[in-house]
């Protein structure tokens, strides 16, 4: 879930995105996990059935990837995914409470469905979502068909994506959780691969999502605090490796205790009762070190038309219909966003 730094981030640190062209010759390091995991709940039947092919597997990510990412690419948009790693252990209990919520939510969505009451089913659904190694491999077994590249992290993917920010493989990480700017990204883009219409839980009501940029340096600036504070107030609120956070502080208490302060262990001195599962000095250190893959290789290749149909239509039932109409908006984006050369764009090489 990472932090929740929203009722922090001035308006000033935010651009809205109202037109995916905006950001044309962008090369983005996409949280792969978070997008997969998007796909997966957003993408569903109104029983919250996910999209099956006719041997009964899920589809639902790759459906996802592979209509998103043409849409992205044609608006001269670069997608590098980055997948995650190995979680650190500093995260395993939070990993074993989403187990657990899964579960739970799995067993309330077939009583849901016993009942006929599909919005609860649909809702219970979304939660138990879960994205397996199988559906992993095939993620990546589609992007190499579709020449896009990807990184696999060694841990955190938003922490990879970061790192290639911060070296200019890319010009802004990419994820609905806000970790990439803990890890030092000094952009991040939000609504990304979710962008549209989506309608608020329990209500008939619908909200426009647009991408938006949320810019580090405009951030740390307004607050006047530095990344490392960054970091200490998302400890104090609650990060992956410490969910609770300390009992009491609110994101306002939070940035008043470090600003007074100055750093995370001078404010433990003086909330000797805040209780951590793990040591927060530990959590801190990960996110100004954490591990990350220094050497990898990104080049955009020509689709392989026929081992994306082999793979989407054969293997997986997807309609004919569909994907061939894709597959040419793919090869005409590859051919002018892609591979061309645009003059006076520095943005290509990043």
């Amino acid at each position: 879930m990472g932090v929740d730094l929203r009722d922090l981030i001035p308006d000033k640190a935010i651009k809205i995105i109202n037109d995916l062209k905006e950001l044309y010759g962008r090369t983005v390091a996409i949280d792969t996990y978070n997008a997969l995991y998007q796909f997966l709940t957003a993408i569903r039947q109104t029983d919250g059935t996910p999209l099956m092919d006719s041997t009964g597997r899920v589809t639902s990510h790759l459906s996802g990837l592979f209509y998103r990412t043409i849409n992205l690419m044609e608006s001269c948009i670069k997608p590098i995914y980055v997948f995650d790693g190995k979680p650190p252990e500093l995260k395993s209990r939070e990993i074993a409470q989403r187990s657990l919520i899964k579960s739970d939510a799995l067993a309330k969505y077939k009583d849901a469905l016993e009942r006929g009451d599909l919005e609860a089913a649909y809702r219970y659904a979304q939660i138990s979502s879960k994205l397996t190694n199988e559906m992993v491999d095939e993620a990546k077994e589609l992007l190499d068909a579709m020449g896009v590249p990807w990184v696999q992290a060694p841990s955190e993917g938003e922490a990879q994506a970061a790192y290639m920010t911060l070296k200019n493989t890319a010009w802004s990480a990419a994820s609905q959780d806000y970790d990439s700017l803990l890890f030092g990204s000094p952009r991040l883009i939000r609504n990304l691969t979710i962008s549209g219409k989506r309608k608020l839980p329990k209500k008939e009501v619908y909200v426009e999502l647009k991408p938006e940029v949320v810019e580090l340096d405009i951030l740390l600036s307004d607050l006047a605090i530095t990344r490392e504070q960054l970091i200490d107030i998302a400890i104090l609120l609650g990060t992956d490796y410490n969910p609770d956070g300390v009992k009491g502080v609110g994101p306002k208490t939070a940035l008043k205790l470090v600003k007074t302060y100055q750093s995370l262990e001078k404010v433990l001195k003086v909330l000797p009762e805040a209780q951590f599962p793990v040591d927060p000095l530990k959590i801190k250190d990960f996110f100004l070190n954490p591990p990350v893959l220094t050497e990898y290789k990104i080049e955009w290749v020509e689709p392989n038309e026929k081992l994306i149909k082999e793979l989407l239509i054969t293997h997986h039932s997807f309609s004919e219909e569909r994907v061939l109409p894709a597959l040419e908006r793919l090869r005409k984006a590859f051919k002018s966003c892609i591979k061309s050369k645009v003059r006076g764009l520095d943005a290509w090489i990043r």
